[in-house]
């Protein structure tokens, strides 16, 4: 009988940070093969180590970005982000919209005027007169989330 498959923690950790490299098998360099400190499947070392041997060692960018498995662009964004911010920036951004793009201040203003009007309306009320005003659609947990964010700026 065969034993269960068990995960590897370290990767699970790197899935969830999104820091795992989504083409570890591309990383060619030696440094990398058989290492156990080097991983070609967490992406931060990964580029940390490509800059490192452009500044100190003085490779090409070409040739370090072929050995690396990265496209010559990843190496100019990770330098910018690198003398930008440190090794914080090699850590990927975070994906999708980076707060809420639907309520606007005026949007709150809107909320807020119709609540001291009509009392404490519900977030399915609000999208509806949101929708009707502003002509755009908001899902009735954005405004809760906004009724949130901005009870926590007042306190």
């Amino acid at each position: 009988m065969a034993r269960p498959f068990k995960p590897d923690p370290k990767l699970t950790a790197l899935e969830e940070s999104g820091t795992a490299n989504p083409h570890p098998q591309e990383v060619i360099d030696s440094a990398f093969a058989g290492s156990d400190f080097f991983d070609a499947r967490d992406l931060v070392q990964v580029k940390y180590e490509l800059l490192r041997r452009v500044r100190t060692e003085g490779r090409s960018i070409a040739e370090s970005a072929v050995l690396f498995g990265v496209s010559r662009p990843t190496f100019y964004k990770a330098q910018a982000a690198f003398d930008r911010c440190g090794l914080v920036g090699l850590l990927p951004a975070k994906r999708g919209p980076h707060g809420a793009h639907k309520i606007t201040a005026e949007v709150l203003r809107f909320i807020g005027n119709l609540r001291d009007q009509e009392g404490d309306l519900d977030a399915p009320s609000l999208a509806v007169r949101i929708r009707q005003q502003f002509g755009i659609e908001v899902h009735r947990r954005t405004i809760e989330r906004a009724l949130a964010r901005s009870k926590k700026k007042r306190l």
